[in-house]
C-alpha cells in the first residue's frame, strides 16, 4: 500500500528554512514511524526562474547590508505592495510552479518559506491536495506569509496570529502551535560538569556561548573583541558556523581570556546546556532553542524587520538583552555576573518561554491535515 507523501517546500535563504523542515520530518517520524513519505524541495534552486534560483546565494550577501534589507521588508510588507510585486511575478513563475505540481504530486504540501505561499494558492486550480503553511518567523511576520488561500496556517505565536487575522486569513484557518526545533533541543539535560569535560571547556567558571547562526552573520569578532578587553572572568566559546573567514580570524586572535572557536557544529544542544549566557543574533530558531535551555539572551544583530519583533518579545519578557554594541554587551555581562541572582531570574524568564513539544504538535497537525486532504482526493 502506497504510504500518503508529504511535500515540503523551502529554501536554503537562511538555515531557518531547511532545519523547520528536517525538524518537522523528524518528529513526524517520530510520531507516526514508517506512516507517511515525505519529500524537501529547495522551492528556488529547483524551480525558480533566472535569477530567482540564485536567490540561496544571494541571501547571505544581503544579510550583510542590514539597511537596504530593512527598507526592502518594510516597503513590501503590505497587502497592495505584495498584491502588486506578486502579480508582476506570476506570469514568470506560473510554468514553474505548475512544473513543481507535476513533477512532485503529493497529499499535503506543507510551506516554510514565505515567498511560495501566494504564488502557490494561486497555480493550485483544485482542492486537492491541501496547502498548509507552517510560519517560521516568531514574532514580525511579512503579509508574504498569509494567503486566505492556504488550507491551514500554523504560526508560532499569537502575534503572528493577529497579523493573519488582521490580513483576512480566516480565524479557524489559523492554529498558533510553536517554533518547529529538532527533537534533540527537547531532550532530558545532561551534567553540566560532565559536557565541559567532554568538549575541553574549563569547568568552575562563567561560559558565555557566542553563535551568528549557520552562516556566522552578524559583528560577532567585534563583541568577542570587546569581551576580550574587558578581560572578564568568563570563558568563551565561540561559534563561527560555516563562515570561515570569520573562523581564522578569531583563531589567530591573541585572548587574554579562555576561548574556544568552532566552525559548524552538530552539538549545539549541549553546547547549550554546558553554558551560563548566550550570545546571539535574533534569528528566531536559536531563541526558541535557548528557550528550551533556559539561557539569558544577549541579542547583539537582527535583520531589520523580520527580526525585530523577536528583540521585542525577548526584552518584554525580560528572557534577555538587545544590545547592538559591544560595549553594551560587556556592561550586561558585567552586571549578570555581579548579581548572580538577576541572571537566574532571567535564565528562568527565558525557560517559561520554552515550548520543546510544539514541533510534535504541528506533526500530530499535519497527520490531521493529511487525513482531511485524503477525504477530498479525487475517485477516492
Amino acid at each position: 500500500m502506497t504510504k500518503p507523501k508529504i511535500l515540503f517546500l523551502f529554501s536554503d535563504t537562511g538555515g531557518g528554512h531547511r532545519s523547520a523542515s528536517e525538524a518537522i520530518i523528524e518528529a513526524l517520524n517520530l510520531e507516526f514511524p514508517d506512516q507517511f513519505e515525505t519529500e524537501m524541495i529547495d522551492i528556488f534552486r529547483e524551480y525558480a526562474p533566472l535569477p530567482l534560483n540564485y536567490a540561496p546565494e544571494i541571501y547571505p550577501k544581503l544579510s550583510k547590508m542590514p539597511k537596504m534589507w530593512g527598507i526592502g521588508y518594510k516597503v513590501s510588507d503590505g497587502l497592495r505592495q505584495t498584491k502588486m510585486i506578486y502579480k508582476a511575478l506570476m506570469p514568470y513563475v506560473r510554468l514553474s510552479l505548475q512544473r513543481l505540481l507535476y513533477d512532485h504530486p503529493s497529499d499535503l504540501i506543507v510551506s516554510v518559506h514565505q515567498l511560495v505561499n501566494i504564488p502557490l494558492v494561486n497555480v493550485k486550480e483544485i482542492d486537492y491536495p491541501r496547502f498548509v503553511t507552517v510560519v517560521t518567523d516568531l514574532v514580525s511576520t511579512h503579509v508574504a506569509w498569509y494567503d486566505n488561500g492556504a488550507d491551514f496556517i500554523i504560526v508560532p505565536t499569537i502575534k503572528a496570529a493577529e497579523k493573519a487575522i488582521s490580513l483576512g486569513v480566516s480565524p479557524d484557518k489559523v492554529k498558533v502551535i510553536g517554533q518547529p526545533i529538532a527533537e534533540k533541543y527537547t531532550l532530558p539535560p545532561q551534567d553540566e560538569d560532565l559536557l565541559r569535560e567532554k568538549f575541553g571547556w574549563k569547568k568552575n567558571i562563567p561560559t558565555i556561548l557566542m553563535v551568528g547562526g549557520g552562516e556566522g552573520m552578524g559583528p560577532l569578532a567585534e563583541h568577542a573583541f570587546a569581551i576580550n578587553r574587558a578581560k572578564l572572568d568568563v570563558q568563551l566559546i565561540i561559534v563561527a558556523g560555516r563562515n570561515e573567514e570569520l573562523k581564522h580570524h578569531l583563531e589567530t586572535h591573541q585572548w587574554n581570556i579562555p576561548v574556544t572557536v568552532y566552525g559548524f557544529v552538530k552539538d549545539m544542544p549541549e553546547f547549550m546546556q554546558a553554558s551560563n549566557v548566550l550570545i546571539t543574533k535574533a534569528g528566531p530558531g536559536t531563541i526558541s532553542e535557548a528557550f528550551i535551555a533556559g539561557l539569558p539572551l544577549i541579542l547583539y544583530s537582527k535583520m531589520p524587520g523580520q527580526e525585530d519583533g523577536n528583540v521585542t518579545y525577548v526584552v518584554e519578557k525580560n528572557a534577555g538583552v538587545w544590545a547592538p554594541e559591544p560595549s553594551q554587551v560587556v556592561s550586561t555581562l558585567r552586571e549578570w555576573l555581579s548579581d548572580p541572582n538577576m541572571m537566574a531570574l532571567v535564565s528562568e524568564n527565558s525557560k517559561k518561554l520554552a515550548n520543546p513539544k510544539a514541533t510534535r504538535m504541528i506533526a500530530k497537525e499535519l497527520a490531521y491535515q493529511i487525513e482531511l486532504s485524503l477525504k477530498a482526493k479525487p475517485n477516492k
